[in-house]
């Protein structure tokens, strides 16, 4: 696994110079193709611009979530503020989909009341358009693989780079056979491609800001392997989440054999370390119960109702029927 985490270590402040230099191009484009489809009244152009325009906001929210995620944690913050970048991910699919359904609207609007488009208008914007799209496009490829964050923004820009050339087909249709419902059509492929790809990725975004399991961890062999650790006899109470996008992190109530208590910190050592090795869980925290005294009736995972521990069991009932008979 080691293999594929060569590449996180890009200086932060050249990547941020990158996804700056990226902003700025995009947004001098969605302005000069918003223009041209007025002019040319090309709906599928302005489609093309809105989605660059939603690319220039998501490069921008992407910087800015660069900058904060390397804040260290604080007492307000006490995991640190890495996810930033996931709900900047959120607000950008967000978005992308309100825009998506909208286009869908404005093409469907076109069928019914179709109107001129001046093709050679379109081709030469949507070729400067093109170019734009590719270069921001490699500007952010590298950062892209690590980021959820960085990766909305690339993909944001990939499809820019297709509805551009959705739009220079649309136009050199246009120009040669007068095809005008080739714009409309164009729109519609170009919004149904920003859905399917919005839908796509914003499930796991949720996951991580729901607090679910890391989605390429299977929970159950998680447990299995700390219960195969010599002198655990169970875990229970299990949370494992992700922290942020890259850090998993794992909170449990271990159970140590009673006939090991003695062992318990070299115990817990063990589970750590192989949960790191075999997981890459490197956030772990564990709390020790000895088997004679652990919760009886526990939630393996969560915390379910509060148990009680063998040994109080009897006594506390007791207490409870004499509290309620005062």
């Amino acid at each position: 696994m080691a293999g594929h985490h060569h590449h996180h270590h890009m200086d932060p402040g050249a990547g941020d110079a990158r996804v700056a230099w990226a902003v700025v191009v995009n947004l001098g484009l969605t302005v000069a193709q918003i223009i041209g489809g007025i002019v040319s009244g090309s709906l599928a152009m302005i489609a093309d611009a809105i989605h660059n325009l939603s690319d220039a906001m998501s490069l921008v929210i992407a910087f800015f979530a660069r900058k904060i995620a390397r804040r260290p944690a604080d007492g307000s913050m006490t995991f640190g503020y890495g996810r930033a970048e996931v709900v900047a991910a959120l607000i950008n699919y967000t978005t992308l989909i309100v825009i998506g359904f909208y286009l869908i609207y404005e093409a469907v609007m076109r069928f019914i009341e179709p109107s001129g488009v001046d093709g050679w208008l379109v081709v030469i914007i949507a070729g400067v358009a093109l170019v734009v799209d590719v270069v921001t496009a490699l500007l952010t490829w590298s950062l892209s693989k690590d980021s959820v964050n960085i990766r909305a923004a690339f993909l944001h820009n990939v499809a820019d780079a297709l509805g551009s050339v959705a739009v220079i087909f649309a136009g050199t249709l246009i120009i040669l056979y007068d095809w005008q419902i080739i714009d409309p059509l164009v729109t519609l492929a170009i919004a149904g491609y920003i859905l399917w790809m919005s839908f796509s990725e914003i499930g796991g975004v949720i996951r991580i800001l729901m607090l679910g399991s890391p989605a390429d961890l299977d929970t159950g062999a998680v447990l299995k392997s700390v219960e195969a650790v010599d002198g655990v006899t169970g875990i229970h109470h299990v949370h494992l989440w992700q922290m942020q996008e890259h850090r998993a992190a794992l909170d449990a109530h271990l159970v140590i054999d009673s006939g090991r208590w003695d062992d318990a910190d070299a115990i817990k050592l063990a589970v750590k370390e192989k949960l790191k090795a075999d997981f890459e869980i490197g956030h772990t925290t564990l709390e020790l119960e000895c088997s004679k005294h652990a919760c009886v009736g526990a939630e393996v995972i969560g915390d379910g109702p509060e148990p009680v521990s063998r040994e109080h069991r009897h006594g506390h009932h007791h207490e409870h029927t004499h509290k309620h008979g005062d």
